[in-house]
């Protein structure tokens, strides 16, 4: 690796670090669900925190994207000495495309999306850091899918009709009764066909840039400025100027506003997140209207993700819905994700401060290497 690029991702890390992944909310206790605004309304609630942002949660793979206005501003800030302007990260840190002149043009789009939102201007810099979601989320699962989600749908799919068929049969011949259990495993084979629509829902070909998606959520940082003193209304509002430049490529993520203290308003929130995740959505992410939310003890959680009743069939897998499945996962521990967030929280906000602050990048990478023996934690990666 050339060492600019090594530079570079290096640098990357704290971008990296400070894309915070949301807490699970409260399991619910509404019969067929695990997960439901009313009780990350609640949370915020209690810590004393009136006011939210509802922000449509995208199902792609994580990306942290850097660009600069021109090759000379990252090779004064990033020492990229090839001509880049730019790069597309993972959350741990690795390049996102593999294929360079597909990523170059993807930045380029990127960028003159920036400028034509005169974000250079408003914010006066020559580099933006943002947090986003890149769809589809096969462009990085190919690999997971083809070894873990499509051969259970294809297995469950080919299997559960020939046993139902022959339990039916077997009930006929009134020799047993297997009635109920034909029931069950039609119920099964319901669950099997809705699992496979619900990961298919979020896979598509990609041959070329226009294929792909992605969709900002937070202005990371820019020249001299982390941007956590802005609400997260400002943050949705100039991302959305970006994206209108370029829509083509950009997707503006659509959110609401939450008045806690109005039941109305609640229930407005509430009815939102079942529009998005009936039409196929994954769910919502919660966040308090301030980037930074003082709680009961301390900080209150930067942010809550709820999931929809289908989008969860893939993480928990085709039956989770059955009733003694259901019940047992309604005893899943938050408790470690809830504080491994809020210290990842912190520990990338640091990291950005002091990069921006033109700190030595073994200062950065004090926050960085925090996050990531964090992230090394065991938690359910299902949270």
């Amino acid at each position: 690796m050339a060492s600019s690029q090594f530079w570079l991702s290096a640098v990357s890390g704290q971008f990296s670090a400070s894309s915070y992944e949301p807490r699970t909310c409260e399991t619910s206790k509404r019969e067929g669900l695990l997960e439901h605004p009313e009780e990350a309304f609640s949370y915020f609630l209690h810590e004393g925190v009136h006011k939210v942002v509802c922000e449509r949660k995208h199902m792609g793979s994580r990306a942290e994207v850097i660009v600069c206005r021109d090759s000379d501003t990252a090779r004064k800030r990033f020492g990229i000495m090839e001509g880049d302007f730019g790069a597309c990260y993972t959350r741990t840190g690795r390049r996102f495309f593999s294929d360079g002149e597909l990523e170059t043009e993807f930045l380029q789009c990127v960028c003159n999306a920036v400028g034509a939102a005169g974000i250079w201007e408003s914010l006066k810099t020559d580099w933006v850091g943002l947090d986003c979601e890149l769809m589809p989320w096969s462009a990085k699962a190919q690999e997971l899918l083809r070894r873990q989600y499509a051969p259970t749908g294809a297995a469950a799919r080919a299997a559960l009709p020939a046993a139902i068929e022959a339990l039916r049969n077997a009930a006929a011949s009134g020799v047993l009764e297997l009635n109920e259990l034909a029931e069950q495993y039609s119920a099964r084979a319901e669950a099997a066909d809705l699992y496979v629509e619900a990961y298919r829902r979020y896979c598509w070909t990609v041959q070329s840039l226009t294929d792909l998606k992605l969709a900002p959520f937070h202005l990371l940082a820019s020249e001299g400025t982390v941007h956590s003193a802005k609400d997260h209304v400002w943050h949705m509002e100039i991302l959305g100027r970006i994206c209108q430049a370029d829509p083509a490529l950009l997707l503006a993520t659509p959110f609401r506003v939450i008045d806690l203290t109005d039941p109305g308003d609640q229930q407005r929130g509430i009815a939102w997140w079942q529009e998005l995740t009936a039409s196929g959505g994954e769910g919502m992410v919660v966040r308090p209207f301030e980037f930074i939310a003082k709680g009961q003890k301390g900080h209150a959680q930067p942010a809550i993700k709820v999931r929809g009743r289908e989008y969860l069939r893939i993480i928990y897998g085709p039956e989770y819905t059955l009733p003694e499945n259901l019940s047992r996962l309604r005893n899943r521990g938050l408790g470690r994700k809830r504080s491994l967030a809020l210290r990842e929280f912190a520990l990338g906000l640091e990291a950005l401060e002091r990069f921006v602050h033109h700190e030595p990048l073994r200062r950065v990478h004090e926050c960085v290497f925090g996050v990531l023996a964090l992230q090394s934690e065991p938690v359910d990666p299902r949270l």
